[in-house]
């Protein structure tokens, strides 16, 4: 890859789209960050056009992790570099098996917010995957996934139970409250995979801050959500995978496919509804594993599908995601990660998916 010198200022014109009611002229990137103010001194200036956006979030995503368990750094940073081709120069590792601390040393890769390893119940998650523990272990669990993350920790909050042949939840309401109340303590926000409907009410009232997936969600649980202020991730594109495994699994777990039959039938309407009750939602495409990587752009159209305003999907992946983790967009004085788009992603959000020009860390990927 080339890049633009360091030593070059990077002048983006057209339309900045710094919030969704803030749009300006221009922009300036100098010494790898963000100015309004033209620079006085002379310089070498590389000038782009087009609808810049801050660097697009993926919020559900598994740097290091692959099909069978953690993969090699070759493989992990393939993975890095093709969310960043995507646009996604923001990443909230929603748990990886891999330390990909190495990742933080390079000003080429998309930057991550990490949730440690997932953590899971004794033979109730994907092989290789997780920390599979039993409740009793979980405060001690939550309180290393804490120390190794960046202020997440992931848990497995429902999966399959061959004894019931389908899905429950992982965790006793007594582990769980104690499990989250750990996370907080240490300054950790918790999230968990959740597809089915009986895991949730107890999650949310032990005092969970986001659930992933979440195709469980019913009229009835989402005053709790959005009184909570519990958001969700919906991974639509994973969602989209449910037929495919229902059939997969029909003649050992016959109730189990049907039910995620049933959960994938309602995806929109279930993300609408969360929507619509005011549940804060947010782009994430649960790269990784099973799914490959760079799928940021089909992820906000899915939500777009689903009913969710062009605007506001965009802000699940940008604006309001990067509030959401803490993490500046296109302010004055941040570091430039950026995504310059041939024309409005406002009007048509299709454009994510062919993006200009990527700047991250102030420097033009070409």
């Amino acid at each position: 890859m080339r890049y633009m010198s360091d030593h070059a200022v990077l002048h983006v014109r057209g339309r900045v789209l710094v919030g969704p009611d803030d749009v300006r002229d221009e922009l300036w990137v100098i010494d790898g960050r963000i100015s309004y103010d033209r620079p006085t001194a002379a310089q070498d200036i590389r000038t782009v056009d087009g609808w810049a956006l801050p660097g697009l979030v993926d919020a559900h995503c598994h740097v290091g992790l692959g099909a069978h368990g953690p993969v090699d750094q070759d493989i992990a940073e393939k993975q890095a570099l093709t969310d960043r081709e995507a646009g996604a120069l923001l990443v909230r590792d929603a748990g990886s098996p891999s330390d990909t601390r190495w990742i933080d040393d390079r000003e080429d890769l998309p930057k991550i917010i990490r949730a440690g390893r997932h953590i899971a119940r004794t033979r109730r998650y994907i092989r290789g995957y997780a920390h599979e523990i039993e409740p009793e272990d979980l405060v001690a669990y939550v309180n290393q996934e804490a120390r190794r993350g960046d202020g997440w920790v992931k848990l497995v909050g429902d999966w399959i139970d061959r004894d019931l042949g389908d899905l429950a939840p992982s965790w006793p309401r007594e582990a769980a409250e104690a499990g989250i109340a750990e996370a907080h303590r240490l300054g950790a926000r918790v999230t968990a995979h959740c597809f089915a409907e009986n895991s949730l009410k107890d999650l949310v009232e032990a005092g969970i801050d986001c659930i992933e997936h979440a195709t469980g969600l019913t009229e009835d649980l989402i005053p709790l959500f959005a009184e909570r202020g519990v958001a969700i991730v919906p991974t639509l594109v994973n969602i989209a995978t449910f037929p495919k495994l229902a059939e997969g699994g029909e003649s050992r777990f016959p109730r189990w496919s049907a039910h995620m039959r049933r959960l994938h039938e309602r995806r929109y309407d279930t993300v609408r509804g969360a929507y619509d009750a005011g549940i804060p939602v947010f782009v994430g495409t649960d790269a990784g594993g099973s799914l490959p990587h760079g799928l940021v752009a089909a992820e906000v159209e899915e939500l777009v599908t689903a009913g969710i305003p062009p605007t506001q999907a965009l802000s699940a992946t940008t604006w309001g995601a990067r509030r959401w983790l803490g993490r500046p967009g296109l302010d004055e004085g941040a570091p430039a990660d950026l995504v310059v788009y041939e024309t409005d992603p406002r009007a048509d959000v299709r454009v994510l998916a062919v993006p200009r020009r990527i700047v991250l860390n102030g420097r033009v990927v070409s």
